[in-house]
């Protein structure tokens, strides 16, 4: 492991591991801060190239469906019939969107969730020969990714909203829940319900993924020789944490946007 290079440090290791690859959108140069204007590339590239996979993946499967399915389509039907399912338990309305939103949450949160499975130094160690400096594999550990599903989540309910209620919107932030002598209340409370809702999605994806990833990072520190049981354990357990994070994230998102469809 890295920790283990002469002239490194737990810490630098440590530290190396949570940088992310940045690019500076001012200057267009690779590696320097430029704060509301850097681009972790890292969480882009990867997130990006998960999107194209999977999603080109079930195209070709969509394609190619057969009469009697092979292993892959079974896969594919189990998971799209088990997030259908999921929806229409919460989601009452008729709707192909939302099926759609919440099988490409799932898959998509849950993929870049597994790569956190990977070897602490597989791609760094990977890309440090071609000279790259710093590369974090798993883009729901980083704040900007989740913040930006979660803000995405935010105008589809604002949207919902405004589809679903039109003008009785104002009315329901208004009088909702004590009446209309305490609009200010009313609306007050409305606000803080909403910016609540992409803030813990944000959040509890984002918690959970940087402690995952921050274990594996203390786990590897350790001497290969003592590292591979806490390792294997702790992997198996994440294999649980990651899907669960991807399932809470796909049913708070229909829960929120059935919420805006519906009235009070």
């Amino acid at each position: 492991m890295m920790s283990e290079v002469v002239g490194i440090t737990p810490g630098q290791y440590i530290q190396h591991h949570l940088e992310h690859l940045t690019l500076n959108l001012k200057t267009f140069s690779i590696g320097e801060g430029g704060g509301f204007w850097t681009l972790n590339l890292d969480t882009l590239i990867v997130s990006v190239l998960l999107g194209v996979i999977i999603f080109g993946g079930l195209r070709l499967v969509a394609t190619r469906l057969k009469e009697i399915p092979g292993k892959l389509q079974n896969v594919v039907e189990i998971i799209f019939e088990f997030v259908n399912n999921a929806v229409h338990d919460v989601f009452h309305h008729k709707t192909t969107f939302i099926p759609s939103l919440a099988l490409t949450i799932f898959l998509w949160v849950f993929f870049m969730n597994a790569m956190d499975l990977l070897p602490v130094d597989f791609l760094p160690r990977i890309l440090g020969i071609f000279g790259v400096p710093y590369f974090k594999s798993v883009p729901t550990a980083d704040p900007n990714a989740t913040f930006a599903m979660s803000l995405t989540v935010f105008v589809l309910i604002i949207a919902f909203n405004l589809r679903a209620k039109k003008h009785r919107l104002l009315k329901e932030m208004l009088t909702f829940p004590f009446g209309p002598y305490l609009f200010p209340v009313n609306f007050a409370f409305r606000v803080v319900e909403e910016c609540v809702k992409p803030l813990s999605l944000a959040l509890r994806l984002f918690g959970n993924m940087f402690a995952g990833e921050l274990i594996f990072i203390l786990i590897a520190i350790m001497p290969w020789y003592v590292q591979w049981p806490p390792g294997a354990i702790w992997a198996i357990f994440h294999i649980l944490v990651i899907t669960l994070q991807a399932f809470l994230f796909m049913m708070l998102t229909i829960i929120y946007l059935s919420m805006a469809h519906d009235a009070h």
